[in-house]
């Protein structure tokens, strides 16, 4: 599980990233709002933790920009703000919760477990990718009009990054990353994606030339 945090506040990152990384999640940190933004489209992540007033873009306008792109990864705030509107208007931006600081990185645990949760939940019920094709992210099947598409697990672990990130460029990078976790060469990553889309209709999966690929919202 990848997880970008941002945050500038140096103690408290250095805390949080050491934290995340002994219980086994993998934590890019940042400090810098655009920085953090341009990373969401280098690399897929799972979650991201957010402070508010950091420089460049702040942690407000970096999700709301995120999510106007149609990133739906979820995202939990973390601020010393206690304003109740300042909070609304994070929900309002597409976060899913809120830790007003200081807080128990225990805390911080229980707290992103149930944001992973969720987001499976919600992922859970069928998604559309379009030509009456639908992926089941709990199950990890592929139906089309009640019948199985059949995959690889590779091929259903790059869906799955295509999914996540539905309506936005994914990369070669990201793909290796997510799927991977290693260096391979670019051509297999090609392969793997060309033999994913033949199971598919031409219209589902979308090559962006030199960008990467998309499937786009329904």
């Amino acid at each position: 599980m990848k997880i970008l945090l941002l945050e500038d506040e140096y103690s408290l990152r250095i805390s949080i990233e050491e934290f995340l990384t002994d219980i086994g999640y993998e934590v890019d940190g940042f400090t810098d709002g655009e920085d953090a933004f341009h990373a969401v489209y280098d690399k897929a992540y799972d979650l991201l933790l957010l402070d508010i007033n950091v420089p460049t873009i702040n942690g407000l306008e970096m999700l709301q920009k995120l999510r106007q792109d149609g990133q739906t990864v979820p995202a939990i705030f973390l601020t010393s703000m206690t304003d109740i509107a300042a909070l609304k208007e994070g929900y309002k931006r597409g976060c899913c919760d809120y830790m007003r600081k200081p807080f128990d990185l225990e805390e911080l645990e229980l707290r992103i477990d149930h944001a992973l949760s969720k987001f499976s939940d919600d992922e859970g019920s069928l998604v559309s990718i379009g030509c009456d094709i639908v992926y089941d992210m709990k199950k990890s099947k592929l139906m089309q009009n009640d019948k199985e598409i059949v995959l690889r697990k590779t091929e259903k672990d790059m869906l799955e990054v295509l999914i996540k990130n539905k309506n936005a460029v994914v990369s070669t990078q990201m793909f290796q990353d997510a799927v991977w976790g290693e260096y391979v060469e670019p051509a297999t990553i090609r392969v793997q994606l060309n033999n994913l889309r033949k199971k598919l209709p031409d219209s589902v999966i979308q090559n962006r030339r030199g960008l990467g690929y998309i499937i786009e919202r329904q």
